[in-house]
């Protein structure tokens, strides 16, 4: 029998990671307006924007992963 305390933890950590998911849907929903051309920043590039846009992915990747994993295999 799972400890009651266990199963709190279970939860918290799926509502996070589902939270994650959406808040990752969301960010792809909008990425030209996140990441798109900034007109009062002449000096930004292409590359400093796909930069920027690997940096967040991979950072929302991260956290996908450690929600998930804590969501799913704390059993």
């Amino acid at each position: 029998m799972e400890n009651d305390s266990l199963n709190i933890v279970q939860i918290v950590f799926f509502t996070v990671f589902v939270g994650t998911l959406i808040l990752g849907g969301y960010v792809i929903a909008n990425f030209n307006r996140f990441f798109g051309p900034d007109p009062n920043m002449p000096s930004e590039t292409g590359s400093s924007r796909a930069y920027t846009k690997v940096q967040v992915v991979l950072v929302w990747l991260h956290m996908v992963a450690i929600t998930g994993a804590l969501a799913f295999l704390l059993h």
